[in-house]
């Protein structure tokens, strides 16, 4: 953790932590003024019992870790990104779950966000592979995705139920090695 700051890593313009209890007021809060946003793809809690809830799950399971991205400036939450699935052993993988809120959108913090939770997957969690499934139509999220070094692996129909039915996702993925290989970004 970066000395004085409670966050667990820290990039020039945001630092990622952990959920906690406290987060609800200005999680729902941004998740109700970023619905228009997140629709169709993506339904974070939008009131007190179901940030609760949600919360306790990705504190409570040690298949998930949730981070929460916050502007460093003002500790402002910019939006999320959860693994779930978490599987050790041979596996040691876990697949990516994310979310901008509306304010921080098309701001780049999502980006610096979500490298530095690979980082502490690949890092202090001791993981392997990280996957993000996205349905094909999420131009943004494919686009982080890539911005995030990611590779297209795949395409599986009727993949996730999200919205009230079975939805086509594109599975993108990203391995320890793939990191070492690439360029340092500018």
């Amino acid at each position: 953790m970066p000395e004085n700051s409670r966050h667990l890593a820290e990039g020039p313009r945001v630092g990622i932590r952990h959920y906690t209890p406290d987060d609800g007021a200005e999680f729902t809060a941004r998740a109700r003024e970023s619905k228009d946003l997140h629709h169709p793809w993506l339904f974070p809690p939008t009131d007190a019992e179901a940030y609760a809830s949600y919360a306790q799950r990705l504190i409570g399971d040690p298949t998930k870790a949730g981070f929460l991205v916050c502007e460093r400036d003002t500790g402002a939450l910019a939006g999320f990104v959860n693994i779930n699935n978490i599987v050790e052993g041979g596996f040691l993988s876990g697949a990516l779950g994310y979310g901008a809120f509306a304010h921080a959108a098309g701001r780049g913090l999502m980006s610096e966000g979500l490298a530095l939770v690979v980082a502490h997957a690949f890092g202090p969690m001791g993981l392997h592979r990280l996957e993000i499934n996205v349905q094909p139509g999420n131009a943004a999220s494919i686009a982080l995705a890539r911005r995030g070094g990611f590779r297209l692996e795949g395409f599986s129909p009727d993949f996730l139920h999200i919205d009230g039915a079975w939805r086509d996702h594109e599975r993108w993925a990203l391995t320890v090695e793939m990191t070492r290989r690439r360029p340092p970004r500018r």
